[in-house]
């Protein structure tokens, strides 16, 4: 396009600024020097105690980074269950390029965008009951907060307070902050006071609460608790909510942003127990991997008793990027792709193959691996803390130093499974002895053999070895 600006006017200076083809071309020292410069110096220090700043990642593909050596990496992390069609799905991709080629509206927030409609309509379709109006935004903490407001505006101002459990996590924006039980999260943050907190899975505490408490008016809970170590209830646990919940008319707000849209095996988690809350939340892999989602699900009755008249109806509307075209278009994508390549399926029973060859080496390794639990493809490996898996005459003198070495073993493993066996894994915020596994749902058996056979073969190394492996390459 020609410019209009007039001979002789002086034009800004343009910065010095990074081509896109520059940054593609950029060298590990380079990213590492404008990492710590301008994005976060402190991060970068456990980046390499794990060994993970040695890594440039070039390009990705299905179950796959590869460095800029070269080296394929196998993604057994899935970005905190963002992946779950794995590195750029091509039907995902081509939906995107031809949305760009056709030049369709991004922003349309002066008219009704179709692709937001069509969104919202499929979301319905997949969401049980009477959850059928949708919230979209681009982010899990926005889809929460979202779920937050319209849960307590139809709960009341009468009813103002909301339980929450121990170890959960529900995002790190300032609304959210106040039902995510993390220290490290909410530091010194002044948080809404109106929350009660219970322990997870404790029906007999969320009773006392809301026989005691008349102005409870919303209980939150993740299906799954993945910050806590992929933790869950008893099963009979969500049908006793459910029920105490329409006892005392109280709102349930499940949290499905991370355990949802198939990571459990079940579109939801929630399903596995033949309940329906009266909101829900997804993000992470509802952008399909190339684009940032987040949604509220509510039922109809509870989101007009919220935002149901003219008057109240722009209280909690989209914001400017929520519905924006291409996210929606990769979202609407994404969702049929989910199910025309059976993609819960695999992840209830490649999850279950998973589980079956985590459990027949935790059986040969008992001291070093203390439980395996998860559903699907959401995975908790929880090590012994540390005195546990050393030689009895050693563990007296270490236990006394097993709080600060939390998370020690599980650090040790990652940064050996990567650098070793070209395997990538994730770690929990609240229990660090837990290694968190999240691969995508195209994640085949094996995959599953190859990650678990290196497992395997790290750990036959001993402890001791271990150590000393960890201790030279951060000495290399």
């Amino acid at each position: 396009m020609r410019s209009t600006i007039a001979a002789g006017h002086n034009l800004l200076p343009k910065p010095d600024l990074i081509t896109v083809e520059e940054a593609k071309a950029m060298d590990v020292a380079r990213l590492t020097d404008l990492f710590k410069s301008h994005l976060n110096p402190g991060q970068l220090h456990f980046m390499k105690l794990l060994g993970f700043h040695k890594i440039k990642i070039e390009r990705a593909e299905g179950m796959y980074y590869i460095d800029q050596n070269g080296r394929k990496i196998l993604d057994f992390f899935g970005g905190f269950g963002s992946l779950a069609f794995g590195h750029n799905h091509p039907k995902i991709l081509e939906a995107r390029k031809k949305f760009q080629e056709e030049k369709r509206q991004e922003i349309a927030i002066a008219f009704m965008s179709q692709y937001a409609a069509a969104l919202a309509h499929n979301l319905a379709k997949c969401s049980p009951g009477d959850l059928d109006m949708v919230f979209l935004g681009s982010s899990g903490s926005e889809a929460m907060e979202a779920a937050i407001k319209v849960a307590e505006r139809a709960a009341g101002p009468k009813r103002p307070k909301i339980v929450y459990a121990e170890n959960s996590f529900h995002g790190k924006t300032k609304g959210v902050l106040a039902i995510t039980d993390g220290a490290l999260y909410r530091a010194d943050f002044k948080v809404t006071d109106n929350t009660v907190k219970v322990p997870f899975g404790d029906i007999n505490a969320i009773e006392r609460a809301f026989r005691t408490d008349p102005e409870i008016g919303v209980i939150v809970l993740e299906t799954i608790q993945g910050g806590g170590g992929i933790v869950q209830a008893p099963a009979e646990f969500w049908t006793k909510l459910r029920a105490l919940c329409d006892q005392y008319g109280v709102l349930w707000v499940a949290d499905e942003v991370q355990c949802g849209y198939g990571r459990s095996g079940r579109f939801y988690a929630f399903e596995h127990y033949g309940v329906v809350p009266d909101v829900t939340a997804l993000a992470k892999s509802l952008g399909g991997g190339k684009a940032a989602v987040g949604a509220m699900i509510a039922k109809r009755d509870v989101y007009m008793k919220a935002y149901g008249t003219p008057k109240t109806a722009m209280i909690h509307a989209m914001a400017t990027f929520g519905g924006i075209g291409e996210a929606c278009v990769t979202a609407i994508e994404a969702l049929n792709v989910l199910y025309d390549e059976h993609l819960i399926d695999n992840s209830a029973e490649t999850g279950a193959y998973l589980l079956e060859r985590l459990q027949a080496v935790q059986a040969k390794y008992p001291k070093i691996i203390k439980d395996v639990r998860g559903k699907g493809f959401m995975v908790g490996l929880e090590f012994h803390d540390f005195s546990q898996t050393l030689p009895m005459v050693l563990r007296p003198v270490v236990s006394v130093l097993d709080d600060k070495l939390k998370g020690s073993l599980s650090g040790f493993v990652g940064s050996l499974l990567l650098r070793d066996y070209d395997v990538l894994v994730a770690f929990t915020e609240y229990n660090r002895n837990v290694i968190r596994l999240e691969p995508p749902l195209i994640c085949q058996r094996e995959h599953v053999d190859r990650f678990v056979d290196a497992l395997d073969s790290l750990l036959s190394r001993g402890i001791v070895s271990i150590v000393k492996d960890f201790v030279k390459s951060q000495m290399g």
